[in-house]
């Protein structure tokens, strides 16, 4: 079974409502033997009366006991964090990353011009084509500054609160930003996410598509780019593993032939 390498509890993420024993139970039941916990951390994020950071060093003390019940009913579990970027963030990023010894460091973009666009939809009054060139930007701008993570996550994550139905980021709109990108991810021996919670979305919002760009993924293959991984970013009982038949059928469609988890920041890849 592929391993869905970004998931969340509410033991630690903010805006998760799982615990670590429902997302155990729920990934056993649909037959995983490995998932990734990367639980949100965000540096100077703007003030939404939630607290996105928490204590390293009790997760790290903590983690051993969910992995060892994990292990009980043949799942392993793999410790790991998301980031959340910006700008003047990413030294303080680096930092961090190598505080407790994380299996796997997931890096996002969850603000555009220091607005989230989940409460705030502002940013969905733009021009999709700058919208998506911008946002990708910053991704790329964040593959480049940091340097200790393994997965560049959800570049698609613009397009789940659009009002829009057609709002669909696509390589053609933004191919500086998306080689940009690429370069950046590929130079440093990182992964590119397939987020399924982001498909889930488009298939529940009725969009115009589902699937990511298959252009995107051609070029990230055309420049070198072999690491894809999969993550449901899962964050309540019932999402976790959301859409993966999906994804893996339709990477095999365009010629992938594997997908890659971390641990101890070591790529593993597994065939689709």
């Amino acid at each position: 079974m592929i391993t869905d390498g970004h998931n969340h509890t509410k033991h630690f993420s903010p805006d998760a409502g799982q615990t670590i024993d429902e997302l155990i139970a729920e990934a056993r039941s649909k037959g995983f033997t490995r998932i990734g916990i990367t639980e949100h951390y965000e540096v100077d994020y703007p003030d939404d009366g939630l607290d996105w950071t928490f204590d390293f060093a009790e997760y790290d003390k903590l983690f051993p006991s969910w992995r060892e019940k994990a292990a009980k009913s043949g799942l392993d579990l793999l410790m790991g964090v998301e980031f959340g970027y910006q700008t003047h963030v990413a030294k303080e990023i680096d930092r961090l990353a190598s505080q407790i010894p994380f299996d796997v460091v997931l890096l996002s973009v969850h603000l555009f011009r220091g607005k989230d666009f989940y409460v705030d939809r502002e940013c969905y009054k733009l021009p999709a084509k700058e919208l998506h060139s911008e946002y990708i930007g910053i991704m790329a701008e964040m593959c480049e500054k940091c340097d200790n993570y393994d997965v560049a996550a959800h570049y698609d994550y613009i397009n789940r609160y659009a009002d829009n139905k057609s709002d669909f980021v696509t390589y053609d709109e933004c191919p500086k930003e998306f080689d940009r990108l690429f370069e950046a991810i590929i130079s440093k021996g990182k992964a590119l996410e397939i987020n399924t919670k982001s498909i889930r979305k488009h298939i529940d919002g009725g969009f115009t598509r589902q699937m990511p760009d298959p252009a995107i993924l051609n070029r990230y293959r055309d420049m070198g780019g072999k690491q894809i991984c999969l993550g449901s970013d899962s964050h309540y009982p019932g999402t976790f593993g959301v859409c993966f038949d999906e994804a893996v059928q339709y990477l095999k469609s365009l010629g992938f032939t594997e997908s890659v988890y971390f641990k101890a920041h070591k790529p593993v890849f597994e065939p689709l």
